[in-house]
């Protein structure tokens, strides 16, 4: 109850503090996609998300970052198609078996399976995955004290899931310097600011050691401060070490500012993190949004605004997954055999 009502009031809040209003981020729309793509087929689509994302939350407030982290798992391979939430199949592993993706929440995928089931109940079978997974996303922001933004919709599911080396081809790892997350994202279309802005998504979630030890061990990164240091080697004392600890060491479940007020005292945890307040190019953004929230988290918006489109499949492309796990014509096939395997069962009671 009370999670309810800071929700609530959340909510009010970011009505002033962020303008909540089709026009509050001045992204291009990608064709295909729409402000109001489901008004007419599924009205109550947001109020379903955000009821069950309350119900979730307050249970267990960090999976808030997994359903983030999953939003951006999925985007920046193959595009925002729903393709990392698909099980492996005959032709191969899966997104989710590839190594970037192995500490992605197992609970975060339940997620949007359950969500998506919840919508089917009361819309049909009209809402894609991907566009679940945006929307899951958006709300455990919101949920977490973070700003309201209003997404285009419209997305498709993939029938299929990216290859292991594109996946790693496409996900920075936390060992990545300024230049290289740079590169990564101009490929993208992502600016600089988009770059520092979505890093700060960071503000929650956890760390595992193996992302990080490379900067205690066997030599301790000089641009770590020496007091972080000292505590991440109690919790991690070996350099494979499978603890974790929280990205953010001031406010680590609230989506706020303070993850680059981290990185201005050298507490940022990964080198991906840390090193975009060494390199110039990124420095002054970095001081900029750690006195200025409201200014970062319009950037944050139009950073995932940008994001949320990277290759949207739309109209005719892709389908409308019924179990975000499988694509529509495997599911068919499973219950196909269920029901067969249920007659059988059937007749021989008797």
């Amino acid at each position: 109850m009370a999670l309810h009502n800071l929700a609530l009031c959340l909510v009010i809040v970011s009505c002033f503090l962020v303008v909540i209003c089709e026009g509050q981020s001045s992204v291009p729309v990608a064709p295909g996609l729409s402000y109001t793509f489901y008004s007419t087929s599924c009205p109550n689509l947001e109020s379903i998300v955000r009821i069950h994302l309350l119900q979730v939350l307050e249970n267990d407030t960090t999976q808030a970052a997994g359903l983030l982290r999953l939003h951006f798992h999925d985007c920046f391979v193959q595009g925002c198609d729903a393709s990392v939430l698909l099980d492996g199949s005959t032709s191969g592993p899966s997104e989710q078996n590839a190594p970037p993706n192995l500490t992605l929440r197992q609970a975060a995928f339940k997620i949007i399976n359950d969500i998506q089931t919840l919508i089917q109940g009361q819309c049909g079978q009209v809402v894609s995955c991907a566009d679940v997974t945006a929307l899951a996303a958006r709300e455990s922001v919101l949920l977490s004290g973070g700003p309201y933004y209003n997404i285009p919709l419209g997305r498709r599911d993939s029938p299929n899931f990216a290859t292991t080396n594109v996946t790693l081809a496409n996900l920075p790892p936390p060992t990545f310097n300024t230049s290289q997350l740079i590169n990564l994202f101009s490929s993208k279309n992502l600016t600089t600011t988009d770059l520092v802005a979505l890093s700060g998504g960071h503000t929650i979630g956890i760390g595992h050691c193996t992302s990080f030890t490379n900067r205690l061990y066997p030599t301790q990164d000089s641009n770590m401060d020496k007091t972080l240091a000292n505590n991440l080697k109690l919790t991690c004392p070996a350099s494979n070490t499978t603890n974790t600890t929280n990205l953010d060491l001031r406010t680590p479940n609230i989506f706020d500012n303070k993850y680059f007020v981290d990185l201005m005292n050298r507490q940022g945890l990964f080198t991906s993190d840390q090193d975009l307040y060494t390199d110039s190019r990124t420095k002054s953004i970095v001081q900029t949004f750690a006195v200025n929230q409201t200014l970062f988290f319009q950037n944050f918006i139009d950073g995932m605004i940008k994001m949320g489109q990277l290759g949207v499949l739309t109209g005719s492309q892709g389908q409308i997954r019924a179990n975000c796990s499988a694509t529509n014509a495997n599911t068919m096939a499973f219950w196909s055999v269920f029901r067969e395997q249920q007659q059988q069962g059937t007749s021989a009671q008797y």
